[in-house]
């Protein structure tokens, strides 16, 4: 493996393998690796020759009272856990090569980032769809894989790629867990041992939620008072939002159907955390 800090040589590694013809999969990540971040090494792998990850903790996409300064930052252990993955090149650059004094353009989402993460994270996406526009840029993959759990993300990306032609495949990988049902997250290393065990009650909401819709309840109202009883059951966690939704548009669904998207969000101690399932489709269908 190949860890390439600056732009310039990494374009000019990966035009040898880009001679050959050989397809190119990105894993942009914000590195602190879990086994969710290289499970999307492994359906990379599985649909390129070349797997350039990146890890950059993307200034951008934090808001002035979030968590930047604390983010998990673990160079050498991602670059080990990168290499074992078979990763080829290691993208690891600084903030001052990515965005360069005078910086004047940003990415901007419309409607689809208004709700739900966008709405408690203002000016998150504009940040996420700008260092991903940059990325494609600068390794012009073929495919470019991103997780489930951030779901509003991952449609965001597609949008993204529809609307600005990108020629590039996005693919969605499903949420890795915990044994105990727990998403894998690097925030989850905030959470202290008492908080550790609330966190399970996000998966159990939208579990329970997916199970009831599996035995025929339709009724959004009912889904979401039911994934709210679960919740309400933890009272230190502090829920932000449950909602069943479109898949394409993201807006809220009067009843749910077979692809609706069911998120969650909520605060535990000082950790936020979000999860999601899709409904009526196996978990590692993607």
């Amino acid at each position: 493996m190949q860890i390439v800090e600056r732009i310039e040589p990494l374009r000019m590694a990966l035009a040898e393998p880009r001679s050959r013809s050989v397809r190119i999969a990105l894993v942009p990540t914000m590195g602190a690796l879990h086994e969710g971040h290289l499970a999307l090494v492994d359906r990379a792998r599985a649909r390129a020759g070349c797997v350039v990850m990146s890890v950059f903790v993307n200034p951008l996409q934090f808001g002035p009272n979030e968590d930047f300064a604390r983010y998990p930052r673990n160079r050498e252990g991602d670059a080990r856990a990168a290499e074992a993955r078979g990763v080829d090149f290691l993208f690891a650059p600084q903030p001052d090569e990515i965005y360069r004094p005078g910086r004047a353009v940003s990415v901007l989402p419309t409607a689809l980032a208004s709700r739900w993460e966008g709405a408690s994270r203002p000016g998150h996406f504009a940040g996420v769809l700008t260092v991903v526009a940059k990325l494609f840029n600068i390794v012009q993959p073929d495919v470019a894989v991103f997780g489930q759990k951030d779901i509003q993300q991952a449609a965001l990306v597609r949008a993204l790629v529809r609307d600005l032609d990108f020629p590039i495949q996005i693919i969605v990988a499903p949420t890795v867990r915990e044994h105990d049902g727990v998403a894998l997250s690097s925030r989850n290393a905030y959470l202290s041992a008492p908080d550790r065990k609330r966190a399970r009650v996000l998966s159990r909401a939208i579990f329970a939620m997916r199970d009831a819709f599996d035995q025929g309840e339709r009724s959004t109202a009912s889904l979401e008072a039911l994934g709210n009883a679960v919740v309400g059951a933890e009272p230190e966690v502090h829920l932000e939002y449950l909602a069943v939704m479109d898949p394409d548009t993201l807006e809220p669904r009067a009843l749910a159907s077979t692809g609706a998207i069911v998120a969650i969000a909520a605060r535990i101690g000082n950790t936020r955390l979000i999860d999601n399932v899709i409904l009526g489709i196996p978990a590692d269908a993607a």
